[in-house]
């Protein structure tokens, strides 16, 4: 998918496509990463602090890119929808560029926020630096100013996102109702919307996964936290990452193409070449 939104120009040169291509990124980085630590968890490999710190700081970075891409995404079909002749002056490469890096600025600022919270703990106290128990974003947080700016960040960063993307929605259904507004274009948006809603959940969920498990920590016995985490791991982090590109693979006419033909190409099935080739296809 990655390699496919850099296939063709017009993914290059489409502000949609570009906000797509960063959102995938981040996804298959965070997947790399979680899968990483989840092997390493399953062999029962233990790391040192300073180790699993880069791992847990690389995962929350990625982590919180996707609800704030999904957000900048809502409003480019806000915009498009409700404001289509300013839509070309607006959302351009240009704007597209700089609210994708003040969405990563805003992530890397809390990674590096968590890192001065981290550096306030005493590691002294600690008797070696090799870890007791398994590699994770929960076991990186080692005190209470930590937890309370963990929760803090969470719940901001879930607030804002909901509300900006049920708002894009409000706003674009009241554009529907207008006569002015083309109505194919209107349905097709608010449909995205819907998608961007339900993902939206699955992966501020992932956002909440620490605090969820945190608190259910202390009520629950250990066996019990590790089950739970488990299918925490497949239908919070996986299953929103797969979705991303499901929704836009299969449901874009211009991706899905262009999708079909390089899977077709690299892995050398037999396929009617209208079907694969993207040359045929209309963009």
């Amino acid at each position: 998918m990655l390699f496919t939104l850099r296939s063709k120009s017009v993914f290059c040169e489409t502000s949609r496509y570009v906000l797509l291509y960063n959102l995938l990124f981040a996804d298959t980085v965070l997947l790399a990463l979680s899968q990483l630590m989840y092997i390493l968890a399953v062999c029962r490999i233990r790391l040192t602090y300073p180790v699993c710190g880069v791992f847990a700081m690389l995962t929350n970075l990625t982590n919180v890119i996707s609800p704030l891409t999904l957000v900048v995404m809502s409003l480019e079909r806000y915009v498009s929808v409700c404001y289509p002749l300013r839509h070309a002056t607006i959302i351009t490469i240009r704007n597209t560029g700089v609210a994708i890096c003040i969405v990563w600025t805003f992530s890397l600022l809390n990674v590096l926020i968590q890192i001065c919270l981290l550096l306030n703990f005493i590691f002294e106290e600690l008797q070696s630096l090799q870890m007791t128990d398994s590699c994770s974003d929960i076991a990186m947080i080692l005190g209470p100013l930590s937890d309370l700016y963990d929760r803090i960040y969470t719940y901001f960063v879930f607030i804002l996102a909901s509300v900006a993307i049920t708002c894009s929605y409000v706003g674009v259904m009241v554009a529907a109702r207008s006569a002015s507004t083309d109505k194919a274009s209107a349905q097709k948006a608010r449909n995205t919307l819907l998608l961007h809603l339900v993902q939206l959940g699955l992966s501020l969920l992932s956002t909440m996964h620490t605090s969820i498990v945190v608190s259910l920590a202390t009520i629950l016995q250990r066996l019990v936290i590790v089950r739970i985490k488990n299918v925490f791991y497949v239908f919070i982090f996986i299953l929103p990452r797969c979705l991303c590109s499901l929704i836009y693979g299969l449901r874009d006419q211009t991706i899905r193409p262009a999708l079909m033909y390089h899977l077709c190409g690299q892995l050398k099935l037999s396929c009617p070449s209208k079907g694969c080739d993207p040359s045929n296809n209309s963009e």
